[in-house]
């Protein structure tokens, strides 16, 4: 029996686990699934976690029970991979062999990697809402704070959920007001970027929404250091911004195995066919999700989409076929905008964010439009997330490949 082996039962992992383990034989395929957690975590439930919004109950199942039953789970952390003898090591556990493999390894903070910001005022006057150990202390310190300058910021790209950092300034901005605090507040959201957003049309409207809101935006800060005894973020060309309470989105990483491994980038992300998802140094590993370094958001919706184009490319390896080259970095998201409303977004590679309706040309949502109804679909979205989406069950009308009017496609 031949062995595939997926690395990480994350978003990413956990689907390629349903996709598969319905279209390989299962006489022929042996699937598992390895992961350093026992607990899955809905990622987005972080963002609303600070403010009170969601229960932790919601957010986190246990990750043997998101897998088909007929899929091996191993709980221990990866130590590195070895592709010459198509193997992968595991601490504590003898090493597993496989014919294919998936990594789904995923991104994590690494806030040690900026001088000063994991120093005295971590989890005191510092925090990160990209864990749920981080969200939960921000809940916490936030339901106690009376005011002050509150900074948002980001260190560098690529970080998960591009768009999750404006979400929290937005929804800040919402919850003082809702607690007569907000003429307390002084909101500033920094970032790396020039914008707002990494993609022009949608950075102008949501650069927008800030001035609207009373948030300040400093863009092209690329953060040195965090003085933690003075409270304030230092750029490398010495710009200075102050801080009452600093919420961070520190560097985002790869896994430590890929680097371990000798795989990886600079952040140790796997340089990956951005159309077939196919490692571009070993034939027989795949990669999706954060773990890749193509150029699309990492987010669960690239996650769903690479999904389905991998899951037909594995079984054209098998096959000994060409792989398609499908994926067009397909993505879209809510963006949470504060007072019960939501923009929702959608882009590729190619296309920028545009108006119009979805996931049907009529809607019923609307694109790069505040409305109530994606609000409301955003917070369905939770549930869509562990009944449908995770288990690789089709959701209708959002296609693998981006539908946009044909004036905003690309020339030939």
């Amino acid at each position: 029996m031949k062995n595939l082996l997926i690395l990480g039962a994350g978003t990413a992992g956990t689907m390629m686990a349903h996709h598969l383990r319905k279209r390989l034989p299962r006489g022929e395929w042996r699937i598992t699934a390895v992961d350093r957690s026992e607990d899955h975590y809905y990622q987005p439930g972080f963002l609303f976690l600070p403010f009170g919004m969601i229960d932790e109950s919601a957010i986190v199942k246990k990750t043997r029970d998101l897998l088909p039953r007929d899929v091996d789970f191993v709980a221990a952390p990866v130590e590195r991979i070895d592709p010459a003898a198509r193997q992968v090591h595991l601490a504590g556990r003898e090493p597993i062999a496989y014919d294919l493999l998936i990594v789904a390894t995923g991104s994590h903070i690494a806030p040690e990697e900026t001088e000063g910001m994991t120093g005295p005022g971590w989890r005191r006057d510092v925090f990160d809402f990209y864990t749920f150990e981080g969200a939960r202390a921000l809940r916490d310190r936030l339901a106690a704070w009376q005011g002050g300058k509150l900074v948002v910021h980001v260190t560098e790209m690529p970080i998960k959920c591009p768009v999750a950092p404006l979400e929290f300034s937005f929804l800040a901005d919402t919850f003082f007001q809702n607690r007569g605090l907000r003429d307390r507040v002084e909101i500033t959201y920094v970032t790396p970027l020039s914008g707002a957003f990494t993609k022009p049309k949608a950075s102008k409207a949501l650069g927008h929404l800030l001035a609207d809101k009373g948030i300040a935006l400093e863009a092209d800060f690329a953060i040195e250091r965090v003085d933690a005894d003075r409270r304030v973020i230092v750029s490398y060309d010495e710009r200075e911004i102050p801080y009452d309470l600093l919420v961070t989105t520190p560097l985002n990483m790869g896994s430590e195995a890929i680097a371990a491994s000798g795989m990886g980038d600079d952040l140790n992300f796997i340089p990956t066919h951005r159309h077939t998802l196919q490692s571009r140094d070993y034939p027989d590993i795949f990669v999706i999700g954060d773990a890749t370094n193509v150029p699309a958001s990492k987010a669960g919706s690239v996650a769903h989409f690479e999904a389905e184009t991998l899951t037909d490319n594995i079984l054209l390896h098998i096959a000994g076929r060409p792989l398609k080259e499908e994926f067009d970095g397909h993505s879209n998201c809510f963006i949470e905008s504060g007072g019960g409303k939501a923009l929702l977004i959608d882009f590729s590679y190619d296309i920028e964010p545009h108006e119009g309706g979805f996931p049907f040309g009529w809607g019923p949502l609307r694109l790069l439009r505040e409305s109530r109804l994606n609000h409301w679909g955003k917070l369905a979205f939770r549930w869509v997330y562990w009944h449908l989406l995770l288990k690789a069950r089709p959701l209708p009308g959002i296609s693998r490949n981006k539908r946009v009017p044909k004036d905003l496609r690309p020339a030939a």
